[in-house]
């Protein structure tokens, strides 16, 4: 909910610093801006950018940073940047295996939205978010806020590249998103943070594993549908987000292809019409919808008179995903790899 919080003055310190050059490396010391180490500023410039059509300007590599959202948490951790990290927010599933000990360094601010309040007695110098809506009307608070203290902001290209957020629900694809996209965003907060040859490693490690996953395999005659949450007004895929890239990649059909929304609400008798030959089951440990978890989804599915009879059900085809790899993230790359050893296990591939 949008309000007005006191601001501290140690925050309108550092706007001002900010919105003049950048205060000088002599300034006051802090846990998030170590003399050296792997993620210290090594006299990296400004560096200016358009992002989801705004102008993003950084005087000097980010020493506090907040991630909003656990996407564009997940790129700073895996970019070796812990140590510049003051905040994380809005998560849906564990941290990425591998990065444990380095998230547990970095405060987490809250399991959802943070109040703009809380994010600013961070004292951030830079803040990025993975949606539109978390750094909009009803998430943490406009970008414009952020800006008028001089803190920038940065949203994930993958939220509105080819994307109209104008309406209700969670936007429509005017073009489907690929993971040059999201690799792409790996390379702008690589540059931002001064760290661009992490950057190119990371993207060509992704690369690596994508190529790697839907290698000698033809999995054409494969359908699957993708369930991200809710059992009483369930939320499937649509064409052309990250389960796009999935379908995409490994060449199989998405039955519901035939809408842009990115995750239209579609009743359950229209899911049973379209009968999948697999169900790929977001595995959620938030608790905002009815059925988050991969076994209450399975359980409602095997119980209810009318799901229960579909092919993937009898036959108990599910393919069980985090909720970040059906998201537009370094993890959709899980999906792309996870799904197609599904597909051979189910003898679906050729």
């Amino acid at each position: 909910m949008p309000f007005a919080p006191p601001v501290r003055s140690a925050v309108l310190l550092l706007a001002g610093c900010l919105l003049v050059a950048g205060c000088a490396d002599g300034g006051p010391a802090s846990p998030a801006a170590p003399a050296g180490g792997k993620g210290a500023d090594s006299g990296h410039g400004p560096v200016g950018l358009d992002n989801c059509g705004q102008r993003v300007e950084v005087a000097r590599a980010p020493r506090r940073a907040v991630a909003l959202d656990q996407g564009s948490a997940e790129i700073l951790l895996s970019l070796g940047l812990a140590d510049r990290m003051v905040g994380t927010a809005t998560w849906t599933d564990p941290v990425l295996k591998g990065l444990e000990k380095a998230n547990a360094t970095v405060p987490r601010l809250a399991e959802r939205y943070p109040s703009f309040e809380k994010v600013l007695d961070t004292e951030p110098d830079f803040v990025s978010a993975s949606f539109l809506y978390t750094l909009g009307k009803g998430g943490v608070a406009p970008r414009e806020r952020f800006t008028e203290l001089g803190v920038p902001t940065y949203l994930s290209p993958a939220d509105c590249v080819g994307k109209d957020n104008s309406g209700d629900g969670d936007g429509v694809r005017t073009a489907p998103l690929t993971m040059d996209t999201v690799y792409g965003e790996v390379r702008d907060l690589a540059r931002i943070f001064g760290v661009p040859e992490r950057g190119e490693k990371l993207v060509g490690e992704l690369r690596a594993r994508v190529a790697k996953a839907k290698a000698g395999a033809d999995f054409g005659d494969a359908s699957v549908l993708y369930w991200f949450s809710d059992s009483q007004g369930p939320y499937m895929a649509g064409c052309c987000g990250a389960p796009g890239i999935v379908s995409r990649e490994l060449g199989v059909r998405n039955v519901f292809d035939d809408t842009k929304e990115e995750w239209p609400q579609i009743n359950w008798e229209t899911v049973v019409d379209r009968d999948p030959d697999v169900l790929v089951i977001a595995d959620l440990t938030r608790k905002a919808q009815s059925a988050e978890s991969a076994a209450k989804k399975i359980e409602f599915l095997e119980s209810h008179p009318v799901t229960r009879s579909m092919t993937a059900v009898r036959k108990k085809r599910y393919v069980i995903l985090s909720g970040q790899a059906m998201n537009p993230t370094i993890r959709t790359v899980e999906g792309v790899e996870q799904v197609a050893a599904a597909l051979r296990t189910y003898g679906l591939a050729k």
